[in-house]
C-alpha cells in the first residue's frame, strides 16, 4: 500500500509542470499610448525574451504564474504576471534618471547630469553609424558645442584633427585625451603633408569599430577632465562601448554599399580653350584651340566602400557576452588606392561571489592596410602634373605610356614632357612610386569590481594598448630627381606604440538624514607609454646602390637607419610614466544644490631633475536647480544655474629637460645645443565656466548656454641663450599666455508628435575668441606655424592663434594698386589678412519618423574667418584656370592702379603679365585668401523599418539610404575648407593641391535575429 502511494504522489509531482501548460501571450507596449518599438520582454529568471515591434507589439510563450519584464532606455522597468488571459498590455513610465540624466564622466563614473558643475555632451552611437562614416568622429562634427572637427582630404582610413574650446599651448599639440570605458587610449599621428608635400599617416582614432560604440561623452573643459590629470588638460572625449545584455542571444548584422563621389563645385576651375607655345610647360598661348577637356575627370575614378558588420549580444542573470566582427574595404577616387580594415572585439561581463564581485574583460583587435594614399603638396603628387598638364598636347600618349624602356641603362624610366622640379607623370607616380601603410593594433583590458557594501565598491582596472605601425615607399629609378635619386629612394619605417594603464578606484555613496547626499571617488593610476620605438630610413636624393632593390642591404654607407623615426624625418620616439592620486567629492542638499570638489597630484617622469615633477591641481563647481527650490511657472520643466572653476597642470614633452647628443650616419656625434631645462615647471590652465540649463513643456524644448575662459600660463618657449656658455645656442623658458574665451548654445526641440509622426531637432552653437597674450620676454618673438611661397602662419603677442599672414598689393592712398614696369607690387614682407579659424560654428541636426520611415538631416555651417589656396595661384600662373581664358577672351584684366613713377593711371594689364606677377610662386597672396563660411547638407539618412511580426527566425530588418557630405548649400573658396592638408598644428586652412572634396552615397541594411 505504501509502494502505490509513494507512486500516486510521484506521478502528480512529476505532473504538475504540465498542468500548467504554456501559451502564447501577447500585448501591446505603449508609453502615454504611444507604441514603443524595441522595448525589451523578458521572461524572468530564464534567458527567453523578444522585443516590441514598431507598433510596440510583442509575442512571448509563457504559462500563467510567470513573470513578463518589460524594459526599456529612459523608462522605468516594470513587472507583470501572466494570467489567465492570452493578452497584456503596458504603459511604460519614463525614468528621470534614464532620460538623459546619468551620463558617463571622467573615469567611467556615472553621475546623474543634473548634478554636474559644468558643460558636458552625450552623442548616441546610433548618431555615429546612421551614415556609415569610416571614421565615427567625423560624425560627431556640428554635434557637439565647442568640438572643432576636420578630417583629412587624404581619404578613407586618413586621420581627424580634434580641437576643444581653442588652442591652448604656444609649442605643443592641443588635442583631447580619449578614454575606452574610463581607461585611456594612444590617439598618435603619423607624418602629415606641408606645402612641400607629405602623406598623411593616419591616426589611432581609425582603429575604433562605429558599431561597438554605444555613447560618446565629450568633457569640454578641464573642469570635467581634471581625473585624468595633466593629459586630460585639453579635454576627454569618452566612448563607451556596448556590452551583452541578460536574456536572448541578439545578432544584429549590418551591410552597406556606399559610392564616392568628387564634388564638382569643389574641383578647381580649369580651362581647355589655351595651350602652349614654343614647347613651354605653361598654356598661355593667345589662341583659342578645341582641346580635351575630359582627362583631368577621367583620372578619378569612382570610389567604393563596403561596410558589414555582425554584433552577437547574449548573457544570463551571472555573466553578459559581446562580439562583434567589422570590415571596411574602401577604394579612392584615385587609381591603385584601397583601404581595408577588420575589427574583431570581445567583450565579458561575470558575477562572483553572490554577486559582490564583477569581473569584465575587453579585447579590440583592429588590423589596417592603406595602399597608394595621395600626398599633398607640390613634390610627387600627381595633380601637379595633372592640373598643369599644357592643353594642347596628348595627354593620353602619357597616359598610355607613362614608362618608356631605356637601353642605356635597361630599365624602365619616367615618359613625360618636361624635367620640372614639381611635376611628374601622374601615372608614373600611382603605378611605379607604390605606398603601402599597414597597423596591427591590440588593446586589452580587465575590471575587478567588489561591492563592500551597498554604498561602497572598489575596483581595480588595467589595459594594455599596443600597436606595430609600418610604412613604406618604393621610388622607382627615373622619378622626379628633385626627390629621388636616378637609382630610386626608398622610405621605410616600423616602429611599435604601447601604452600600458593601471589604476584603483574606491567610491563611496551615501545619504544623511533626509537633507543631504554625499559621494566620493578617491584613487590612484599608473600609466607607462613609449610611441615610435622602431627604425626608419630615408634615402631620398642620396638614393640606392642598385637601382629598384628595396631593403637595407641596398643602402650606401652615407644612408643613416634611424631609430624612433616614422620615415618622414619626424622624431616621434617618446616614452613617459605618469603616476597620480585623485579625489572627487560631491555633496548635496535636498536635491536642489551640489557642491563638486576634486584634486589630483601628479607625478611625470618628465620632469625628472627639476624637482618639480610633483604638481598639484584643485577643482570645484556648484549647482542650483531652481525648479527643485522655487514653484516655478508649469511650462518650466527643470532649470540648473552651474559653475566651476578648475587648475590643470601639464608636464613638458619628452627629451626636454635634459636632450642629447646624436650621432650621425659616419658615426659622428652631433652635439646638443640646447641648454637643460632643469628649473622646468608644469604649463598651468586655469579654468572658469559657468552655464545654465533650461527644459520646458515636459523636456520637449531644451536651451543650454555656457561660458568659459581658459587661461594658459608658463608655456615652454624656446629661446636664444643669453651666455652661450656651454655650446648651447638656445634654451627653454617658462612664460607666456594664451586666453580662450568663448561661448556654447545647444537647443534641443520635438516641435511635433503624433501617434504617428515625431520631428526632434538639435541645434549646436559656438564661439571661441583666442588671444596669445604673452609670447615671451622677446614682445617681437614669431612663433611659426608653416611658412612657404607667400604662406604664413605664425604666433605673435596680441595676435591670435592661426593668424594669416600673406604678401598684398602696395597701394596708394586713394587704395590703387602700384606698378612697376607694368608689374603690380607687392609689399616686402607678408601682412595681417585675417585667421584662419571659424568666427563661430552651427549643427542643426534633425530626425522624422513617420510610422516605420525614418530619416535624418544634418546640417553644418562654419562662419567667418579666412582660407589660403596655393593651388590656385599656381594655376593661374600656368595660365590652366579658368579666369585666365577669361581674361584673354576679355582682351585683359581689368585693374585699378597707377604707375608708381609717373603716375599714369593703369586700367588693363595683360592677362599673362598680370597672373605670372600675382600667381605661381612666392606671388601675391592678397587675392588668393578666401571666406572659410561654407553650409552643407553633411549627412542624409531615409530609411525603412520593414513589419517582421509574421517571421519567426528575423526581430527587425531595416533598410536605409545614406549620404555623406552630399553638397554645398555656400561656399566661396575654390576647395573645401573643411578638408585639412594637415591635422596638426601646422599649415593649417592651406590647400596645395589637395584631394578634391567627395560626397559618399549608398544604402545600408541592419537585421536583428
Amino acid at each position: 500500500m505504501a509502494k502505490k502511494l509513494l507512486l500516486v504522489l510521484m506521478l502528480v509531482c512529476g505532473t504538475s509542470p504540465l498542468l500548467a501548460q504554456t501559451k502564447t501571450v501577447t500585448g501591446v507596449v505603449t508609453q502615454d499610448g504611444i507604441p514603443l518599438a524595441g522595448v525589451n520582454v523578458l521572461l524572468q529568471g530564464t534567458t527567453t525574451g523578444t522585443q516590441t515591434d514598431f507598433d510596440g507589439l510583442y509575442t512571448i510563450e509563457a504559462a500563467p504564474g510567470d513573470v513578463l519584464v518589460f524594459s526599456y532606455i529612459g523608462m522605468k522597468t516594470q513587472s507583470l504576471t501572466v494570467g489567465a488571459s492570452n493578452k497584456l498590455d503596458v504603459d511604460l513610465v519614463e525614468d528621470a534618471e534614464q532620460l538623459g540624466e546619468v551620463v558617463v564622466t571622467a573615469l567611467g563614473i556615472k553621475r546623474e547630469e543634473k548634478t554636474l558643475t559644468y558643460a558636458q555632451q552625450t552623442v548616441q552611437g546610433d548618431e555615429l553609424t546612421k551614415t556609415r562614416d569610416p571614421n565615427f568622429m567625423n560624425s560627431i562634427s556640428g554635434k557637439a558645442a565647442g568640438v572643432e572637427i576636420k578630417k583629412s582630404s587624404s581619404g578613407a582610413g586618413g586621420s581627424t584633427k580634434i580641437v576643444l574650446r581653442g588652442n591652448k599651448s604656444l609649442s605643443g599639440d592641443s588635442s583631447p585625451l580619449f578614454v575606452i570605458d574610463g581607461i585611456p587610449m594612444a590617439n598618435n599621428k603619423g607624418g602629415q603633408p606641408g606645402m612641400w608635400g607629405g602623406t598623411d599617416q593616419g591616426d589611432g582614432l581609425s582603429a575604433i569599430n562605429p558599431d561597438d560604440i554605444a555613447s560618446i561623452s565629450v568633457l569640454k573643459g578641464s573642469n570635467a577632465a581634471l581625473l585624468y590629470g595633466s593629459q586630460g588638460a585639453n579635454g576627454v572625449v569618452v566612448i563607451t562601448t556596448k556590452q551583452g545584455a541578460e536574456g536572448k542571444t541578439t545578432v544584429t548584422l549590418n551591410t552597406g554599399y556606399t559610392f564616392e563621389h568628387y564634388l564638382n563645385s569643389e574641383m578647381p576651375d580649369l580651362q581647355f580653350k589655351y595651350g602652349a607655345e614654343g614647347g613651354t610647360k605653361e598654356s598661355w598661348s593667345t589662341t583659342p584651340g578645341n582641346y580635351d577637356d575630359q582627362y583631368v575627370k577621367n583620372f578619378f575614378q569612382t570610389g567604393d566602400t563596403f561596410n558589414n558588420s555582425v554584433t552577437i549580444s547574449s548573457g544570463g542573470q551571472k555573466t553578459t557576452t559581446y562580439f562583434s566582427y567589422a570590415n571596411i574595404s574602401s577604394t579612392g577616387i584615385t587609381p591603385n588606392n584601397t583601404y581595408e580594415k577588420n575589427n574583431f572585439t570581445f567583450k565579458q561581463s561575470t558575477k562572483l561571489f553572490n554577486d559582490k564581485v564583477t569581473v569584465t574583460s575587453n579585447v579590440i583587435l583592429a588590423l589596417e592596410k592603406t595602399e597608394n594614399r595621395l600626398p599633398a603638396g607640390y613634390y610627387l603628387n600627381p595633380l601637379t602634373g595633372l592640373y598643369q598638364f599644357p592643353r594642347n598636347r596628348n595627354f593620353y600618349d602619357y597616359k598610355n605610356n607613362y614608362q618608356v624602356f631605356d637601353t642605356d641603362r635597361n630599365l624602365f624610366l619616367q615618359n613625360w614632357f618636361v624635367v620640372d622640379h614639381q611635376q611628374s607623370n601622374p601615372y608614373w607616380i600611382v603605378n611605379k612610386e607604390p605606398l603601402t601603410e599597414d597597423s596591427k593594433r591590440v588593446i586589452g583590458s580587465l575590471n575587478i569590481s567588489y561591492d563592500i557594501l551597498d554604498n561602497l565598491k572598489f575596483q581595480v582596472r588595467g589595459s594594455y594598448d599596443y600597436a606595430v605601425r609600418g610604412y613604406e615607399q618604393q621610388h622607382a629609378a627615373g622619378s622626379n630627381s628633385t626627390n629621388v635619386a636616378p637609382n630610386g629612394a626608398w622610405n621605410y619605417s616600423k616602429y611599435d606604440d604601447q601604452l600600458a594603464y593601471a589604476d584603483a578606484i574606491l567610491t563611496y555613496d551615501t545619504t544623511f538624514g533626509e537633507d543631504f547626499s554625499f559621494n566620493a571617488t578617491a584613487g590612484a593610476s599608473y600609466q607607462k607609454s613609449k610611441y615610435g620605438d622602431g627604425v626608419g630610413v630615408s634615402s631620398g636624393v642620396t638614393g640606392l646602390l642598385y637601382p629598384n632593390q628595396f631593403y637595407f642591404q641596398n643602402l650606401p654607407t652615407n644612408v643613416q637607419v634611424l631609430s624612433g623615426y616614422n620615415g618622414t624625418g619626424n622624431n616621434i620616439y617618446s616614452e613617459a610614466i605618469k603616476e597620480g592620486l585623485f579625489f572627487n567629492g560631491q555633496l548635496g542638499f535636498k536635491e536642489m544644490l551640489f557642491l563638486d570638489v576634486s584634486g589630483r597630484n601628479d607625478w611625470a617622469s618628465t620632469l625628472a631633475l627639476t624637482g618639480n615633477d610633483s604638481y598639484f591641481y584643485p577643482s570645484a563647481g556648484l549647482t542650483a536647480l531652481f525648479h527643485e527650490m522655487f514653484e516655478l511657472p508649469e511650462v518650466i520643466s527643470f532649470a540648473k544655474l552651474r559653475g566651476s572653476f578648475s587648475q590643470v597642470g601639464n608636464e613638458v614633452p619628452f627629451n626636454r629637460i635634459f636632450p642629447q647628443n646624436t650621432i650621425n650616419a659616419s658615426g659622428g656625434v652631433v652635439r646638443n645645443t640646447v641648454k637643460p631645462f632643469f628649473d622646468a615647471k608644469p604649463e598651468i590652465i586655469n579654468s572658469t565656466e559657468f552655464g545654465i540649463d533650461m527644459r520646458f513643456y515636459q523636456n520637449r524644448l531644451g536651451f543650454d548656454f555656457t561660458y568659459y575662459s581658459l587661461v594658459s600660463k608658463d608655456q615652454f618657449i624656446q629661446v636664444p641663450t643669453v651666455s652661450g656658455e656651454g655650446g648651447f645656442t638656445t634654451e627653454f623658458i617658462n612664460a607666456g599666455e594664451i586666453t580662450n574665451k568663448g561661448v556654447e548654445i545647444t537647443l534641443n526641440a520635438i516641435p511635433f508628435r503624433t501617434d504617428n509622426f515625431e520631428w526632434s531637432t538639435n541645434v549646436n552653437y559656438s564661439k571661441n575668441n583666442n588671444e596669445i597674450v604673452d609670447i615671451g620676454p622677446d614682445d617681437e618673438k614669431e612663433i611659426n606655424l608653416g611658412s612657404s611661397e607667400g604662406y604664413q602662419s605664425k604666433l605673435v603677442e596680441g595676435g591670435k592663434y592661426n593668424d594669416l599672414y600673406v604678401y598684398v598689393f602696395e597701394r596708394n592712398d586713394q587704395g590703387q594698386i602700384l606698378f612697376s614696369g607694368g608689374k603690380p607690387l607687392k609689399t616686402k614682407q607678408t601682412q595681417l589678412v585675417g585667421n584662419l579659424d571659424p568666427v563661430w560654428n552651427l549643427g542643426w541636426n534633425n530626425n522624422f519618423t513617420y510610422k516605420r520611415f525614418n530619416m535624418a538631416l544634418f546640417f553644418s555651417g562654419k562662419f567667418g574667418g579666412k582660407t589660403f589656396s596655393q593651388t590656385q595661384s599656381m594655376l593661374d600662373g600656368a595660365g590652366v584656370s579658368q579666369r585666365t581664358a577669361d581674361a584673354r577672351d576679355a582682351g585683359g584684366v581689368t585693374v585699378n592702379g597707377v604707375d608708381e613713377t609717373s603716375g599714369a593711371a593703369i586700367t588693363t594689364v595683360d592677362p599673362e603679365t598680370w597672373y605670372r606677377a600675382i600667381g605661381d610662386r612666392n606671388g601675391v597672396g592678397e587675392p588668393y585668401v578666401y571666406d572659410r563660411t561654407n553650409i552643407r547638407l553633411s549627412q542624409f539618412a531615409l530609411g525603412y523599418d520593414f513589419d517582421m511580426s509574421n517571421v519567426t527566425w528575423v526581430k527587425g530588418a531595416t533598410l536605409s539610404f545614406i549620404g555623406n557630405n552630399l553638397f554645398m548649400i555656400y561656399n566661396k573658396a575654390p576647395f573645401d575648407p573643411e578638408l585639412a592638408m594637415s591635422t596638426s598644428r601646422n599649415s593649417q586652412g592651406l590647400d596645395n593641391f589637395n584631394l578634391p572634396s567627395t560626397g559618399t552615397y549608398g544604402f545600408n541594411l541592419k537585421l536583428t535575429f
